[in-house]
């Protein structure tokens, strides 16, 4: 299975609505087995991410309040994606797309008042 990535905005009733998929497979996040294996790993929590490991166990929702504190998160993370891609036994450029569409979700996320989940 994979995981996916999808920018959403909250409807009049508070209910999740997600937002066209961006085309040529930018909402891939990764395998399924990226959520403990990289993402949740112990090399992230080793460098203080907190959005990140919590896909160890479940889906992350990052709400709009949240989303620069994860664009944060994403840039302490983005140097050490070779080393992270080492550890949990994938590629380089393969963690490095699914790194970049995470992003470019959240990008689009803050420039339309939404949030992003990873499931």
């Amino acid at each position: 299975m994979s995981l996916l990535v999808h920018t959403f905005v909250r409807g009049a009733d508070g209910e999740r609505v997600l937002l066209e998929d961006p085309p040529g497979g930018r909402h891939l996040a990764g395998f399924e087995s990226t959520r403990a294996r990289l993402w949740g790993s112990e090399a992230v929590r080793a460098l203080g991410a907190r959005f990140f490991p919590r896909l160890d166990g479940c889906d992350l929702t990052v709400e709009r309040d949240e989303i620069d504190a994860f664009l944060a998160e994403c840039e302490t993370l983005r140097p050490h994606l070779d080393h992270l891609a080492e550890q949990g036994g994938y590629r380089a450029d393969h963690v490095a797309e699914r790194f970049e569409n995470i992003v470019a979700a959240a990008l689009r996320a803050r420039a339309e008042g939404g949030g992003v989940l990873v499931w």
